[in-house]
C-alpha cells in the first residue's frame, strides 16, 4: 500500500483549502532565527511573525539548521504554524528544500498543509519547486504490509509564494514547472521503491519484467521487450544463464528505449536521431548542437541473491530481495525520461534472475562465456551480479552508444569503505564520472569516486579461463568488481555506480523511507536532463 500526495501551487493564499498546517521555512541571518522577509503578516487567520524570538528558539534548540522543525502556535480550531529550517540562507542548496519539506510533513498532523514561499530564493525557480516537490511526496509515501499501524494522514500540499512587488507570471511558472517534475521523479523513486519492497517469492524475475514492461508499453516515445529463457539462450547470454540455473524460476531480460524524436501521434514527421561520442553536458546543451546524445543503461536484476553454492549466512540473506535495485532504477529511469521529455536517447537493459542453491547451480570452479565471447571462471557464486551484467553490458557496447552507466547492489566492500549512506562510482572516462558525480551533488545523493587501480588487474586474472569472477580475498573488493566490469565496456565511455550501500535503509530519515531507498534514479534523471 503506497501513500500518494497532491501538491497544488495556489495563485492566491487567500483561497487556501482551510490548512491544518502552515509551513513557513526559516533561517539563521545575522545571530537571529527568521522568517523570510515578504510573507504576509497574517494566514488564515493565524499571524506571521517576522522573526522568531531567541529565547523562545534557544529553548527548543532550535537553530533553523536543515530539516529542524518548531511548533510557533497552535490553538484550538486554528491551524498550527510550523517553523521548518533550511540552512544557510546564503548557500544554493536543493537538499536543504528537500529535508526542510520532508520533515515539516513527517511533523504535520492532519489532511492538509499549506507551504509559504517566498521568491526568488538562492535555487532558481524550477530547482526550488522540483526540491519541495520530490522532498515533500516521497516523505509521506510509504510501502509495507503492516496492518495495525496508522498510516500518513497528510493528502494535499498547497503552496503559495509571495515576493516584493508580486510574484512574477515568469516567477509563477517555474515554480510550477518545477513541482510538476519533482512529483514525476518522485513518483519513479516511489515506483522503485515498492518493487524493492515486494515480498521475493512474489516478484520473481517474470513477475519484475512484466510488471515493468506494463508500464514501459504505456510511456510515450518508448519501445520495449522482454527475453525470455530461449531468447537468452539463443542470444548467448552466458552468465545470465549460469546464475539462473541454480533457481526453478526462469530468468529474463527486459531491453527498453526512450527516443524523444520516435515518431508518435503528434510528430509524424520527425526524424531519427543521430549519434556523437560523449562530450560534458555542457557541451551537449550548446546552442550548435543539434544531435541527439544515446546513454545506455545497465541493472542488475538479481530478485533475490541465496548467495548460489556459495552460500551466504542466514543474516546476510535477510535483505536480498534489494538486490534487483539496478534494474529497477535504471527502467524508472525511462520512464522518467519519457514524462520528462529528456533530449536525449537512452536505452536500459535489465537482466534478471535469482541466484539460488538448486541441484543444477553453477559451481565454483565452472567456466562460463559471456555475450561477447569472454570467458569467466566462477570461483565464487556469490559474485554473480558481475556475471548477469557482464552480459548486459555487451549488449551495450553492440548498441555503440555515447556513454553506458551501469547501476548494481554490487559488492559488501563498497558498505566497508563507504558506509550505507554513500555510492561509489568508478568509470573509464573522468568526464562522465565528473558529470554523474555533479548529477549526484545535485540530486542529493552522496556519491564517491573510487580508483580503477590497473596494478589490480592481475587479481582477477584465471589460469583456466579470460577472466575469474573474484579478485584477491578481502583487497579492493568494489575495485576489482570495477575491473571485471570494465572488462565488457570496449572502448565506450563507461560509469559504474555501485550502490550496495544506500539502495536500502534500516530506518526512515527526513524523505528516505525504510526499506528500500531508490537510490541512483535522481541522480541518472538529473544526468540525462542536463544533455539537451
Amino acid at each position: 500500500m503506497s501513500t500518494e500526495l497532491e501538491i497544488t501551487l495556489l495563485a492566491d493564499h487567500t483561497t487556501a483549502a482551510n490548512p491544518d498546517v502552515i509551513i513557513v521555512p526559516t533561517a539563521r541571518h545575522d545571530g537571529a532565527v527568521k522568517v523570510p522577509v515578504g510573507l504576509p503578516t497574517e494566514v488564515a487567520g493565524v499571524a506571521i511573525p517576522a522573526t522568531i524570538d531567541p529565547a523562545f528558539a534557544e529553548r527548543h534548540r532550535f537553530k533553523a539548521k536543515r530539516g529542524q522543525t518548531l511548533i510557533l502556535s497552535q490553538a484550538p480550531g486554528a491551524p498550527t504554524l510550523l517553523a521548518v529550517g533550511i540552512g544557510d540562507p546564503t548557500v544554493p542548496d536543493d537538499e536543504a528544500w528537500r529535508r526542510a519539506l520532508a520533515a515539516a510533513l513527517r511533523a504535520a498532523a492532519g489532511p492538509r498543509a499549506l507551504l509559504l514561499l517566498t521568491l526568488p530564493s538562492t535555487i532558481t525557480e524550477p530547482r526550488l519547486g522540483e526540491a519541495v516537490a520530490t522532498g515533500a511526496y516521497l516523505a509521506v509515501h510509504r510501502t509495507d504490509l503492516k496492518t495495525g499501524e496508522p498510516r500518513p494522514s497528510l493528502e494535499t500540499l498547497e503552496v503559495a509564494a509571495f515576493a516584493a512587488g508580486g510574484v512574477s507570471i515568469q516567477a509563477a511558472e517555474g515554480l510550477a514547472a518545477g513541482i510538476a517534475d519533482g512529483l514525476v521523479v518522485a513518483r519513479a523513486v516511489a515506483l522503485v521503491r515498492d518493487l524493492v519492497n515486494r515480498v521475493p517469492s512474489e516478484l520473481t524475475p517474470r513477475r519484475l519484467a512484466a510488471s515493468l514492461l506494463r508500464r514501459l508499453e504505456k510511456a510515450p516515445k518508448v519501445e520495449a521487450s522482454v527475453w525470455r529463457e530461449a531468447r537468452i539462450e539463443e542470444e548467448r547470454l552466458g552468465g545470465l544463464l549460469g546464475v539462473a540455473r541454480g533457481s526453478s524460476e526462469a530468468p529474463r531480460l527486459l531491453i527498453a528505449t526512450y527516443d524523444p524524436s520516435a515518431v508518435g501521434n503528434d510528430d509524424e514527421d520527425a526524424s531519427p536521431p543521430t549519434s556523437r561520442k560523449y562530450v560534458t553536458p555542457e557541451a551537449q546543451a550548446a546552442p550548435d548542437s543539434e544531435e541527439l546524445a544515446h546513454i545506455v543503461l545497465v541493472g542488475k536484476g538479481v530478485t533475490f541473491d541465496s548467495g548460489g553454492l556459495s552460500l551466504k549466512t542466514a543474516t546476510g540473506m535477510t535483505t536480498m530481495k534489494t538486490d534487483m535495485s539496478g534494474a529497477a532504477v535504471v527502467m524508472a529511469a525511462i520512464l522518467g525520461c519519457s514524462e520528462l521529455g529528456v533530449q536525449a536517447r537512452v536505452t536500459a537493459i535489465a537482466p534478471m534472475t535469482e541466484n539460488m542453491p538448486g541441484g543444477a547451480a553453477m559451481k565454483p570452479g565452472d567456466v562460463l562465456t559471456a555475450r561477447n565471447g569472454t570467458t569467466i571462471e566462477v570461483l565464487n557464486t556469490d559474485a554473480e551480479g558481475r556475471l548477469i551484467l557482464a552480459d548486459g553490458l555487451s549488449l551495450a557496447v553492440e548498441r555503440q552508444p555515447d556513454a553506458i552507466i551501469d547501476v548494481a547492489t554490487l559488492t559488501g566492500a563498497a558498505v566497508v569503505a563507504l558506509g550505507s549512506s554513500m555510492g561509489a562510482v568508478m568509470g573509464s572516462d573522468q568526464a562522465l564520472v565528473d558529470a554523474v558525480l555533479a548529477a549526484a551533488e545535485t540530486a542529493g545523493e552522496p556519491m564517491w569516486q573510487l580508483p580503477l587501480v590497473a596494478d589490480y588487474e592481475s587479481q582477477i586474472d584465471s589460469d583456466i579461463a579470460d577472466i575469474k569472477n573474484i579478485g584477491s580475498p578481502g583487497e579492493a573488493g568494489s575495485i576489482t568488481a570495477g575491473l571485471f566490469l570494465q572488462r565488457f565496456t570496449g572502448d565506450i565511455p563507461w560509469a559504474h555506480l555501485d550502490i550496495a550501500g544506500p539502495a536500502r535503509a534500516d530506518k526512515a530519515t527526513g524523505y528516505i523511507a525504510k526499506g528500500g531507498t531508490g537510490f541512483a534514479l535522481r541522480t541518472l534523471l538529473t544526468y540525462l536532463r542536463s544533455l539537451g
